[in-house]
This record gives structure tokens, sequence and C-alpha cells, in this order.
């Protein structure tokens, strides 16, 4: 599982962690059943402190993606539900696009624009 991080991102990092982490889940890089590297393994491959990862694991505990077994360590449970993946990228996007000085109707035409493009209207 490869998952990388934004530093320009002004998110706190165990929420971008715990979203890439949605991300491989519901892309199929890992799957239901499959163990994750302890979080202190995880966090030296991000560049993070150890706690950063495990608040990031809890998190996703929390919503039921993850179990953590004593003696076992952190395995998924399920897939994150697509809206849910979906909800955090829209987040996502509606944080740069204020950055940038967008406000939510502004993104909204940008979509409907790229949708009908899409569409080929």
């Amino acid at each position: 599982m490869l998952l990388t991080l934004d530093l320009n991102d002004p998110r706190p990092l165990h929420e971008q962690i715990a979203e890439a982490v949605r991300r491989a889940i519901a892309l199929g890089d890992v799957r239901p059943g499959d163990r994750l590297p302890p979080a202190r393994d995880l966090a030296a491959a991000l560049g993070v402190n150890a706690n950063t990862a495990l608040r990031a694991l809890r998190e996703l505990r929390d919503e039921g993606v993850l179990e953590f077994r004593r003696g076992r360590g952190v395995s998924v449970l399920r897939v994150p539900e697509p809206r849910e993946v979906l909800r955090d990228r829209v987040v996502a996007l509606l944080e740069e696009a204020e950055r940038y000085g967008y406000g939510v109707d502004e993104v909204v035409d940008i979509v409907r624009e790229l949708a009908e493009a899409k569409e080929g209207r």
C-alpha cells in the first residue's frame, strides 16, 4: 500500500492519512481481511509522528472501516461507502478552491461545465 501526503494541503495530517487509506481500500489496493502495517511503520514511511498515523487509524476504526485486534494488528473490516470517499474528495476540492479564491457556486459551475462537456452537449 503506497500512500502519499501533500505537505501543501492545509488539512491536518491525520485527516490526509485517513483519506489516503480510505481511497486505497475503495480502489481495491487493500481488501477486507488484509492487514495494514503497524502505525509506527506507516508513520515512518510517510515521515510523520507515530501518534499522527495512529490517530488516522483510530478514526477509521471508529468509522467501522478498520478493526484493531490485540496481537494481530490492524486489518480492513469493510470497504468504505463510495459516498464517504467521494465526500472526502469534494471537501478537499472545496478547500483547495477556496485557497484559489473560488466559492462553492463557482465550483458547481465548473463541475456543470465539465459534466456537460463529458456528455457531449
